[in-house]
């Protein structure tokens, strides 16, 4: 177990961090085992688990012994990161992006100092950043924007070009000294920065940028634009002006009349004589107050009163602004200028503009844009009633004009500009279940995420009607039937289901509908709080109980070591006809804990059936040791 004074270290990290005091003895915290589990449990789970690096390694066949030698290794100044193999994985735009994938040693070590570096960043990371970080996405950040940019009048959108092949490693480990002593551990993530990568079987040294797709890439990116955070926040403090915008004087001038004539009226109440001239009264009253509700209260051109606001995602940013366009073009030039400059980065001139808030920006997949409502709702002030906007330069999110069409184009729908939806011929081939999830995954997940734009269900209905006859189509050509069958045979009280019958149950696949979309609830802002405590995912990780019980999961030997087996996903040992394979498929496990001697006969093809394990509890001799395993379907 993690003894005390290791526990009290970590959870010092954070408050050390918060006082800004330099922290040392890090490296020594990567020699306790248990923090190499806690890098495994978080880990092994991911798709990449299975890839391979340049090594061929992968996480498969985790071990005490494996933890060991990495350690050994790094205490002893011998453990070398190796370079990372490229890919390229496609962008919205067309281009690609390229991806760095790592050694599965060296997922194991980034993971470890992620964890450490996130123990003494996070606490000092600035609200107004939401990339990469726990408890943070692009909707907190739309939220942030929503509950605080109210009344802006330009925004200011910047983006950083190629920014994570771009980062300097120099000035990132200048920074990272800033708040780190332990030169060993600075050294560490400097090797780390510095291996390189491999493309078309040629290495590439690196002198700067960070692999996408390196577990620690995230974090330090961050870190660095960290500054950039820090820098936006001395600027507000210093463009902020004023309490309180002035008064506009011609609604001021409006609401004079107004009280005037209101006053006038009251003085002339109840007299018989004077019907007609109160009527008139009335009448001057809603002239003037229509006069009035066609201008703002406020002064738009007050001078003494600015806002700046700021708000990032990763690399993309966005700035918004209460004052002239002057004062909009200075903050741009001089945020241009500390990124060039102080953080040696470049901006990305064609996402980069200027634009009035009526307008609008796109900022993480939404438009942002103030609006001002024509409707004005009835309250009562005092002793009278009153009509006011319902509505005034209030920030709203919109879904883009042009993501619906392209969206539809991409995944092969149909038109949705006529509305005519078209079947998918490459999904033939799977079941009913897969379909409809297949389907769902993709529309359900664009809905889901636009749950925040204004008006989203009326904005997506279109092309719900497009996508569902896509799906029927679909459905309807594989069974060489109509699309009207498939709709009677799905059709329930509560939408379109697919009944799949089992020996014991019934289980039901509903086709995903707009009409049950639920706006996300507001953030709770205790997520982004770092809990008192350290709470270590090695207590509730299944994986590692199950490896630190010491026995294997096939065999039932205890003689050890152990080692765990991977795999990339459950649909490859589904229709396996192997005892192993039929195990894991039983207990809906990608891993199972193995004896070194299963395991490597595992990966020669020798590992013994189940009737060899028969055999072999009946005294009979067997290739592996130990006794009889039960197959319980459902455990794990």
């Amino acid at each position: 177990m993690l003894s005390a004074t290791v526990i009290r270290r970590l959870e010092a990290l954070e408050t050390i961090s918060k006082q800004g005091k330099p922290i040392n003895g890090v490296f020594r915290l990567l020699e306790n085992p248990i923090l190499w589990h806690e890098a495994y449990a978080n880990i092994y789970a991911n798709t990449g688990a299975m890839t391979p690096g340049v090594d061929e390694v992968t996480l498969d066949g985790f071990s005490e012994e494996r933890v060991t030698s990495i350690i050994t290794r790094l205490k002893s100044g011998t453990y070398r990161f190796q370079p990372v193999r490229r890919t390229y994985v496609p962008k919205k735009n067309g281009k690609k992006r390229p991806l760095g994938i790592s050694s599965g040693d060296d997922k194991l070590v980034q993971e470890v100092v992620r964890i450490i570096l996130e123990r003494i960043y996070e606490p000092i990371f600035d609200n107004h950043s939401h990339g990469f970080r726990a408890g943070r996405s692009p909707h907190t950040a739309l939220e942030q924007i929503d509950r605080q940019w109210q009344a802006v009048k330009w925004f200011v959108d910047m983006d950083l070009r190629d920014y994570f092949n771009t980062i300097p490693h120099d000035l990132l480990i200048t920074l990272l000294s800033k708040k780190i002593e332990d030169k060993r551990f600075l050294r560490l993530i400097q090797a780390m920065l510095d291996a390189g990568y491999v493309e078309d079987w040629r290495y590439h040294a690196t002198y700067s940028g960070v692999p996408q797709g390196s577990i620690c890439a995230p974090i330090l990116a961050n870190v660095l634009l960290h500054e950039l955070d820090t820098f936006m926040s001395a600027t507000k403090r210093r463009f902020d002006q004023g309490k309180k915008r002035k008064e506009n004087p011609l609604y001021r001038h409006y609401s004079y009349q107004i009280r005037s004539l209101r006053g006038k009226w009251d003085s002339l109440k109840g007299k018989e004589e004077a019907k007609h001239e109160l009527q008139r009264i009335q009448q001057e009253i809603r002239r003037i107050d229509q006069l009035r509700k066609q201008i703002p209260s406020g002064d738009p051109f007050d001078g003494g009163y600015k806002r700046l606001f700021y708000c990032r995602y990763a690399d993309d940013f966005c700035l918004g602004i209460i004052g002239s366009r002057a004062d909009a073009e200075q903050v741009r030039q001089e945020v241009r200028q500390f990124i060039e400059h102080n953080l040696r980065l470049t901006i990305a001139e064609e996402k980069s503009h200027i634009c009035h808030s009526k307008k609008g920006v796109t900022f993480v997949g939404y438009e942002l844009r103030t609006y001002s409502a024509d409707r004005v709702i009835k309250l009562k002030r005092g002793t009278r009633h009153t009509w006011v906007k319902s509505l005034s330069e209030a920030i709203q999110l919109h879904i883009p004009q042009d993501k619906m069409q392209k969206f539809c184009t991409q995944r092969g729908y149909g038109d949705y500009v006529t509305g005519k939806a078209t079947h998918k011929p490459q999904w033939m081939n799977l079941t009913d279940a897969e379909i409809i999830l297949a389907y769902n995954g993709e529309f359900g997940g664009l809905a889901n995420y636009y749950a925040l734009a204004t008006g989203v269900k009326k904005t997506l209905h279109k092309l719900e009607w497009v996508w569902q006859t896509s799906l029927l189509k679909t459905l309807a050509n594989k069974h060489k039937t109509s699309v009207n069958k498939i709709v009677k045979r799905l059709k329930t009280q509560d939408g379109l289901k697919l009944a799949v019958k089992r020996e014991q149950e019934t289980r039901y696949t509903k086709v995903f509908r707009l009409k049950d979309l639920r706006k996300p609830a507001p953030h709770d802002s205790q997520l982004d709080v770092q809990q008192n405590g350290y709470v270590w995912t090695l207590s509730f990780s299944e994986v590692m109980k199950r490896l630190n019980k010491k026995q294997c999961e096939y065999c039932e030997t205890t003689e050890g070591p152990f080692e765990v087996h991977h795999v990339r996903k459950l649909k490859d040992v589904a229709k396996g006809k192997a005892f192993w394979q039929r195990m894991m498929a039983a207990r809906r496990r990608k891993t199972l804990v193995l004896c070194r001697n299963c395991h490597h006969q595992l990966h020669a093809g020798t590992l013994p059936d189940k009737e060899s394990l028969k055999k072999r509890v009946n005294g009979e001799p067997c290739a592996s040791k130990g006794a009889r395993t039960v197959l319980r379907a459902g455990d794990g």
